[in-house]
Parts: structure tokens; C-alpha cells; sequence
């Protein structure tokens, strides 16, 4: 924790000495300098600010971060993957004796005359935002009411204003659903005055702000039911995470599972981005030599691996890494700025900050770095011909902090690599839309794995599994202790890496007691086969 005198005063002892012209001419440039330096945090503070949530700090963090297991990094740089190795390892998954049916299965109709207007407010990143909107249907239903277009909260991160109409296909959500609950994109003039502005004005009678962090069926019925029979309308805020998965009733978990799976796709011009991305990743690389460019496709026909691509969601932004507490190899300089930011972000009450690095790791409880899961990829047999996709917002230290696994995999893309800047176009610049482009293409992918565990993350490995496609998932405690170890040999590392990971790509969960059901899909929305 780096804490501040707040007077000013050191606690040393002053020695004054006498001074003469010739020391005075010689301190005058040191007090000058002195000033100097006193001034330039206030006129450039961008400069020297290691808050700044975009961009490091030049005086804070200029130390590039060194690889912090060169002895294997050299070694995979050098590994061969046999040809029946590289076969099981793109293999899709066999049938596990679970089916997707959630599009199939029996909801109860629309029937009984709504009894008003629900309407709700959705902060967090894409991924929460689409877990409440699957909720709030879920809870229209429940209360038979009219949902209003959930409004989506501006990310106060990433600062994108997107709305449900900007991400989603709201068309086909309406369509999807029409059998079940009835929506409508705005209220009626009669009820036009509820709106975000009106609630954040002032405490209003339509507005639920206590609704409990996963209530029951029950607490909507007797708390929010009755203010909408009064005055036709209820507006719930916040609303995240405010459903429970459990005791409710089939119906409303097979609609839930509805909504996430097959009422909520993207918008055309995200589905047309993803696509164009899609198809390039199925393509061979281009390649500058004419004459390597030969030799790999020669290789690449002979490949499992070929026209197949694996997506990497790397999150390490400056926010995970300060607030995991953990040493990421940037030195004295990267410590002391991350000590920093948590102690203005979260003024310093961060569970992880009291444990050392190394009972972090030993936990499982530090993030993967990019060297890091580059090694956990290589030891699980992906090479340098494999086709990465990077599904990643802003990776904190930048081209640096990635160099490590752009070496071991350089046929690795990302969005801007692979599309033109007229075709980001509409996307560039919104968190939202870029993330969605991710999601989307990563849903296409042959294999997926996430470097770290987060909302992204459990969105994915749901839906995956729910349509039965390959994740990996990293063994995180694992990974942590054989990373301690300094003096590990590579083959000792890709065997413990290949045992403890064979049953974490993709075998089927079942959901158990107050986990997510869009995590885990079955039993919920998947029947037996």
C-alpha cells in the first residue's frame, strides 16, 4: 500500500549548514530543476498520472515487462505437435447425450390481458447487460406484464452510450418472443414521462429500488406487482443479477434460456463484421515471401489444423491487474503505479493486497498474463501455424506485454488485422460493438479458452455449451504452482498441463444449486438426446 504524508513534513533531522556565493551559484540550477519538477506533474499531468485509465503512465511504468519464464518460453518457441496430437486436439467434441432445445420447449402462451408496463435499467459491460435483459423478460412473464425495451445504462469504463437498438437485432427479439410476452419498443404518450431522467431526479413511487440480489418469483409477485396494478407501470433500477436460478418455476427457466440462446442476436452490421472476420480466419494467412508462402500452404493442406482458427479472450486491462494484486514482471516501477491506482480506485480495500504474490498464485487467484496463456496454449499442442484470434479490448502494457505470445503464435489477429478501417467504422470507438464483434466471432470459432475468468467468459462457455462446441478451460490453481516453479523442465510442464486440462474442454456441467443458467445450460435448457 503506498500511502502519502499528508503535511508535507519528513521525519528526518535537518542539518543546516552555512552557506557561501560559490554553494549558493551551485544550488541556484538544483532549486530551479527541483521546481521544475514540481511543476510538470501540474502542467502535463498525463504525463506522470498513473490513474489514467487509457494510457500508462510515461514516468510510472516506462519499464517494459519482461517475459517471467523465458526458460520455457525458449523451449516452446522450439516444440513440434505430431500429427495425431494436432488431430485430437481440433477434434470437436463427441455427442455427450444433451441437445439444445430451449427454441422447442413448452413456455406457457400469452394469454391473460397485461397488467401494465415493466420497465428496467441495466448497467455493467454487454455480457451483464444481456444476463438482465434475459431476467426481465423472465420477470415480465412472471408478473404478466408488457416489457418496455430494457434501457441500457452508459458504461462508466469504457463510456459507450449504445442502446438495445445499437447491439441487438430488436426486430427479431420481438418476433422470438411474441409467443410468450408481449414488448413494445416505447411506452404510450400516457406513461411518456417515465424515463431515466425522471427517476434520477427525485424518489418516485414507480420506481423499485430494493429489489434483492437474486429474489424469487414470490418477492416480484408481492412487492412490484401491486405498484404496477396502481399505477400501470414499474420501473426497476437497479436490476442486475436480481433473479434468482433456483426454485423457479420450468417455465420461466426454459424462457430464460429462450431469450439468451435464440432471441437475442446482434444487429447486421455486427453479424456482416463478424462474418467478413470469420471467413479470413478460415482462409490461409497472407504471407510476404512468395516462396514461404508455398512451402506453409503446402504444410497447412496436411494440417488437422487447417482452415480452423482458436480465439483467445485476453483480458488484462489495468483494472484486473491492479485489483488482483499480483506481480505481472514490470518491476519496482509497475508495482508502485499499481499500488497507486487501488489505492485511488478502490481506496486500497482490496482483498488480494494482503497476500503475498506467490500465495496469489498458489490460489489460482492471479490472472493469466499473455506469456502465460501462450504457454498453456503451446503446451497443449497449438503452434506457430495455428490461426489466433485475439478477442481483446486494451491490454495494459501494451505491444510489450504481448511480444512473448506473438512469438510463439505469429499468425495471430485481432479486428483491426484482419478488417479495414472503413469496415470498423461503425463499431470503432464503442466498447459495446466491439465486444459484441468478439463474442460473435468467437462463437464461430473451432476452440475457445479465456485467459481469465469474467463475465465474457462464463457468456461464452454457456452458449458454447449449449450449441456443444470446444472450451477450454485453464486450471487455474494448477497453472499458478507450476508457474512458481522456476526450475520446471518443459516436458514436466506440458504434462501436467495436458493431464489437468483433459477433462476442462468442454465436457458437459451439470448446473448446480445457485450457479448461473447461462453458464451452465443443462438441465435448464437442454433435453437429453
Amino acid at each position: 500500500m503506498v500511502k502519502y504524508n499528508g503535511d508535507g513534513e519528513s521525519t528526518g533531522t535537518m542539518n543546516y549548514v552555512r552557506q557561501t556565493p560559490t554553494s549558493q551559484r551551485m544550488a541556484w540550477p538544483l532549486q530551479m530543476g527541483g521546481l521544475l519538477m514540481l511543476l510538470l506533474p501540474s502542467l502535463f499531468p498525463s504525463l506522470f498520472s498513473p490513474l489514467c485509465r487509457s494510457y500508462p503512465s510515461v514516468f510510472s511504468e516506462w519499464n517494459a515487462p519482461r517475459p517471467m519464464h523465458s526458460h520455457l518460453l525458449n523451449r516452446a518457441l522450439q516444440q513440434q505437435t505430431s500429427k495425431a496430437q494436432e488431430a485430437e486436439l481440433w477434434s470437436p467434441l463427441p455427442n455427450q447425450g444433451w441437445e439444445a432445445c430451449a427454441d422447442k420447449q413448452d413456455t406457457q402462451s400469452l394469454g391473460r390481458k397485461s397488467q401494465g408496463y415493466i420497465q428496467v435499467f441495466l448497467d455493467g459491460g454487454l455480457n451483464q447487460q444481456r444476463m438482465g435483459i434475459c431476467d426481465a423478460v423472465a420477470v415480465a412473464k412472471i408478473l404478466n406484464a408488457t416489457l418496455v425495451i430494457p434501457y441500457l445504462e452508459v458504461n462508466p469504463v469504457w463510456q459507450d452510450s449504445s442502446s438495445f437498438a445499437d447491439i441487438f437485432d430488436v426486430d427479431h427479439f420481438v418476433s422470438v418472443l411474441s409467443g410468450d410476452i408481449s414488448i413494445v419498443k416505447e411506452l404510450p404518450s400516457d406513461y411518456s414521462w417515465s424515463t431515466r431522467e425522471y427517476y434520477a431526479t427525485g424518489i418516485r413511487a414507480t420506481r423499485i429500488k430494493t429489489a434483492p440480489v437474486h429474489a424469487s418469483a414470490s418477492w416480484y409477485l408481492e412487492n412490484v406487482l401491486p405498484v404496477m396494478q396502481s399505477y400501470g407501470i414499474v420501473a426497476i433500477a437497479p436490476f442486475s443479477h436480481r433473479l434468482a436460478f433456483d426454485n423457479q418455476p420450468s417455465d420461466i427457466q426454459h424462457l430464460r434460456c429462450k431469450v439468451n440462446f435464440h432471441a437475442l442476436v446482434f444487429v447486421p452490421h455486427v453479424r456482416t463484421l463478424g462474418d467478413a472476420l470469420v471467413s479470413r480466419l478460415h482462409s490461409p494467412p497472407s504471407l510476404d515471401n512468395a516462396s514461404s508462402a508455398t512451402h506453409f500452404h503446402s504444410r497447412e493442406n496436411d494440417r488437422a489444423g487447417a482452415g480452423k482458427y482458436v480465439v483467445l479472450h485476453l483480458r488484462f486491462d489495468k483494472d484486473m491487474a491492479a485489483h488482483s494484486a499480483c506481480d505481472f514482471g514490470g518491476g519496482k516501477a509497475e508495482k508502485l503505479a499499481l499500488a497507486k491506482y487501488r489505492q485511488v480506485l478502490w481506496q486500497g480495500r482490496v482483498l488480494n493486497s494482503q497476500f503475498t504474490d506467490e500465495e496469489l498464485r498458489g490460489q489460482g487467484r492471479c490472472p493469466l498474463t499473455p506469456e502465460e496463456i501462450g504457454l498453456l496454449l503451446s503446451a497443449l499442442g497449438f503452434n506457430n501455424s495455428t490461426r489466433l484470434y485475439l478477442a481483446s479490448h486494451k491490454v495494459y502494457g501494451g505491444e510489450a506485454r504481448i511480444s512473448a505470445l506473438r512469438q510463439l503464435f505469429p499468425f495471430m489477429e485481432d479486428k483491426k488485422s484482419l478488417a479495414s478501417s472503413h469496415e470498423l467504422s461503425e463499431v470503432e470507438g464503442k466498447a459495446s460493438l466491439l465486444a459484441a464483434v468478439d463474442s460473435y466471432v468467437s462463437m464461430q470459432s473451432d476452440i475457445f479458452i479465456s485467459a481469465s475468468p469474467g463475465n465474457m467468459h462464463n457468456a461464452l462457455l454457456g452458449h458454447r455449451a449449449y450449441k456443444n462446441l470446444k472450451t477450454i478451460r485453464p486450471n487455474m490453481t494448477l497453472l499458478g504452482k507450476l508457474f512458481l516453479n522456476k526450475t520446471i523442465e518443459w516436458s514436466e510442464f506440458q504434462q501436467a498441463v495436458q493431464q489437468g486440462h483433459k477433462n476442462r474442454q468442454g465436457q458437459m456441467r451439470i448446473r448446480k444449486e445457485k450457479q448461473s443458467i447461462y453458464t451452465y445450460p443443462a438441465p435448464d435448457c437442454m433435453c437429453k438426446a
